[in-house]
């Protein structure tokens, strides 16, 4: 009986889906009258394309959706008996594969550099005498740098950049106290997509970047940075101007100058099996005072950069930031530490400037403070590639910088709205009923482990 009020509570639930007036037809057809006929007349989507760039017979092309769209794809892959058991399978809150596309993007989509700059900013004469031998040596890392990537001249010279990749992104594992939970899906089940990156001198940037059916855009029209995602709406960022981290993963070396200009070196590693100078700088009070807001405060944010000493080339970069969250009960506060690695691959020369076509990041949120031993650690990963770089592009101007015109500067959103919510109460307890209707299906359904989403709880 339990299993009878699955399967039509599974398929009530997509009909109400199917006749919202929020999802459009021309996306979703009548997925009942579909999943009610053979496998074999479905219509398939050619392989090896994303579904967003598949033209319809129509001629036209779907909207691109703000939200994160269900597992409709899953569900022609698997089947009709697999998808009602993964249905069942999971407790009776929002999709898994939903939530942890919204941890991705909120996470990884537009992260900021910690500090502001200003691109017309050269680096200073190099100097020993009177400068801390630790100033010094990041200034001479720094100029090898610019040499190794164009050189000065060539860099101040460019007034804009355009950038398009591809971008594929996965939450690979989550930890507690107690267990650690790693995530077996194969590389295919992993969120993947593109962006699309433009900057103008001096401090405009936009980015755009479409994953898994969501879009997150973001940009800076040299005076405000905004974003808009589809769970937050658009809204300006706390803090001062600062560039997207993104850039400075290879695609804007001047950036990369001025962003380290401050830097101390202090000491060398290896990093891939290649001696790297170790340059580190961190936020000053004022900036971190800035990007607090209310109940958030961050505490510090440091950057680290790792230049080759063969080449001379930003090879890695990690850059960690320490947010404390205060409870509006008045209870213990939270604290997220969020580090992000980035490895930086494949430096081709384009139009005379040395820029990294490939790259692979690591992140990983450690939230602890509330009680003890209670503290949890999410891993996730994204992997990139460049398809296409110009500069000084013909016709941009700052009208393509211009932000939304619903985004207002005085109702700024802080960057820790992006971290997950707290779990909620009773929600294991809810999982743990709904387990006993699975039981059955468990036996009649062999179905792999590699195939199953699993959601993250922080």
């Amino acid at each position: 009986m339990e299993r009878k009020q699955g399967f039509f509570s599974a398929l009530r639930e997509e009909v109400a889906r199917g006749l919202s007036p929020g999802r459009s037809r021309s996306e979703n057809p009548s997925t009942v009258a579909e999943l009610l006929l053979p496998r074999r007349w479905r219509r398939q989507p050619p392989r090896g394309f994303p579904d967003e760039l598949l033209v319809p017979a129509s001629g036209s092309l779907a909207p691109l959706a703000e939200g994160p769209e269900g597992d409709d794809l899953g569900r022609r892959k698997e089947g009709w008996g697999r998808w009602v058991k993964g249905q069942l399978s999971r407790a009776p809150s929002a999709s898994c594969r939903s939530s942890d596309l919204r941890f991705l993007l909120g996470v990884m989509g537009a992260p900021l550099a910690p500090v502001h700059v200003s691109p017309t900013n050269s680096l200073p004469p190099l100097s020993i005498k009177d400068t801390p031998i630790e100033t010094s040596t990041a200034q001479y890392i720094l100029q090898q740098y610019t040499a190794a990537t164009g050189g000065l001249k060539l860099l101040s010279s460019i007034r804009n950049s355009y950038a398009m990749g591809k971008v594929t992104m996965v939450v690979s594992e989550f930890e507690t106290a107690s267990r650690v939970i790693k995530n077996r899906c194969s590389p295919k089940d992993a969120e993947s997509g593109g962006f699309v990156l433009w900057q103008m001198a001096p401090d405009m940037w936009y980015v755009e970047l479409a994953i898994g059916g969501s879009k997150v855009h973001a940009g800076c029209n040299g005076k405000l940075v905004w974003r808009h995602t589809p769970w937050l709406g658009a809204h300006a960022a706390t803090g001062s101007v600062r560039p997207l981290r993104r850039a400075l993963q290879g695609l804007d070396p001047l950036a990369v100058v001025n962003v380290f200009a401050d830097a101390q070196c202090i000491g060398e590693t290896k990093i891939d099996g290649e001696d790297c100078f170790i340059l580190k700088l961190c936020a000053d009070p004022q900036t971190l005072k800035a990007r607090s807001e209310g109940s958030v405060e961050i505490i510090r944010h440091v950057f680290f950069g790792y230049f080759s000493q063969k080449t001379g080339l930003l090879t890695c970069m990690e850059d960690s930031h320490l947010t404390r969250i205060q409870s509006s009960a008045g209870g213990d506060a939270v604290y997220w530490e969020t580090t992000i690695n980035s490895r930086i691959h494949d430096y081709r020369p384009v139009e005379g400037m040395m820029i990294a076509h490939s790259g692979h990041s690591v992140v990983t949120l450690f939230r602890f403070g509330e009680v003890a031993m209670s503290h949890t650690k999410t891993r996730m990963e994204e992997a990139w590639s460049i398809e296409e770089v110009a500069f000084n592009v013909p016709g941009l101007s700052m009208d393509c910088f211009i932000p939304p015109a619903d985004v207002k500067k005085d109702g700024s959103v802080s960057e820790a709205r992006e971290l997950p919510p707290q779990a909620e109460r009773g929600r294991s307890t809810m999982a743990g009923s709904h387990r006993a209707k699975v039981a059955a299906l468990e036996k009649s359904h062999d179905v792999s482990d590699d195939n199953i989403w699993w959601r993250v709880e922080v």
